[in-house]
């Protein structure tokens, strides 16, 4: 007995051939038959698919999940397949959708059998975030461009060290907010939005993540103080930039920036008053709803994921285009014109730059229509005087 015990061992380490085995009357180990190769080289398999046996328990197909979970402890295929299906489960959240872990298959003409959120991350990713980068370079491109080849929009005359009170103190303060939120929010937007592409190759994820955490938050904190002063500056600034007389001469000649002089204008041109409509109303309430919406601020809306995926298109669209249009106002409010930032920072302009840039406003200034020094608490900067009627 000990002899054929010792004789199998070898024969399974090989040591023994054949010949010796059957002498010592030990059959020998047969080999395993070799697996025929599957056609078109290696075939995947899902690890997660459980194919039925119609032997061993013909009654598979109609079985359900708890009744397989007895057949087969452990499986857990037909579970996710029905939560990929969006079938609602149970939930002890107070949340209408705790039961979904995946949105509902839904059909979407020429895409396919997909989900809501699946389609909402292909508009994100496909659309908003290539065409709106794209949109912002050229905004970029545009103002770059044209500081190249006009270079800063400079006065003819000398100053006359006469000033007027273009901007009061509260139009000023209205002004600066809105422009300190709007700032905060586009750097972070920008941030959320494109960083993974341009800021997290260079300082890492970790570093990358706590970034976006950041500015996230201040996102979130910065949108209600834009949304407040930004219904302040169009209360403010709404009865200026009212159409008038000469605004389409202005836009036809595009204000006469490229030629000597500037298309007569009143207190706003017709380009700010474009502006004024196109962004900061009508792109502004948008981007303010959209974002409370986001926020979760709105009474009276159903804050499912599909509410907040059509709000987060809405509002990643309309920020885009609002940015697109900031980028020209923030360039001539800057270095583009001279003398435009004094007039936002102090509030005054000279009156020869009155008369270059908006010379109807400076004529009806001049004819006594209207106050040259429109708050009693301004005072000229330096030694400049106002100008009288």
């Amino acid at each position: 007995m000990l002899r054929k015990l010792l004789v199998a061992l070898a024969l399974a380490a090989g040591a023994v051939p054949g010949a010796w085995a059957q002498k010592l009357q030990v059959e020998p180990v047969p080999a395993p038959p070799a697996a025929a190769p599957a056609p078109g080289g290696i075939q995947s398999q899902n690890i997660f698919e459980v194919k039925p046996d119609a032997s061993a328990d013909p009654n598979y197909a109609k079985q359900t999940n708890a009744e397989r979970a007895k057949v087969q402890p452990g499986n857990n295929a037909p579970m996710w397949r029905d939560v990929g299906r969006g079938v609602t489960g149970f939930s002890s959240l107070p949340d209408k959708e705790a039961g979904n872990l995946v949105q509902p298959f839904v059909q979407y003409p020429g895409s396919g059998l997909t989900t809501a959120g699946e389609a909402w991350r292909q508009v994100r990713n496909n659309w908003i975030i290539p065409y709106g980068g794209a949109l912002l370079l050229i905004a970029l491109g545009a103002v770059s461009l044209f500081y190249w080849r006009k270079g800063q929009i400079r006065l003819h005359g000398a100053p006359t060290g006469r000033e007027i009170e273009r901007f009061t103190p509260f139009e000023r303060s209205a002004h600066w907010a809105n422009a300190i939120a709007f700032c905060i929010l586009a750097v972070s937007g920008l941030v959320m939005a494109f960083g993974k592409f341009f800021i997290q190759p260079v300082i890492g994820g970790t570093l990358f993540g706590w970034l976006s955490y950041a500015l996230k938050n201040a996102h979130n904190f910065a949108g209600p103080l834009f949304a407040v002063s930004l219904l302040v500056v169009i209360a403010t600034f709404i009865k200026d930039n009212l159409p008038g007389k000469g605004d389409l001469t202005w836009l036809l000649k595009g204000g006469g920036m490229l030629s000597e002089h500037e298309v007569p204008s009143h207190r706003f041109n017709a380009g700010e008053k474009v502006l004024f409509w196109g962004g900061v109303f009508l792109l502004g309430l948008v981007v303010v709803g959209s974002g409370l919406v986001l926020d979760k601020l709105v009474p009276g809306i159903e804050y499912v994921r599909g509410n907040m995926q059509i709000a987060h298109m809405i509002h990643g669209v309309a920020t885009v285009l609002m940015m697109a249009m900031f980028i020209g106002h923030i360039y001539m409010g800057t270095i583009g014109t001279e003398g435009a930032y004094k007039a936002m920072r102090t509030g005054y302009v000279d009156e020869t730059w009155a008369r270059e840039h908006h010379e109807l406003w400076y004529d009806d200034i001049k004819a006594g229509k209207i106050p040259a020094q429109r708050s009693a608490e301004a005072v000229p900067s330096g030694d400049a005087q106002p100008v009288k009627a």
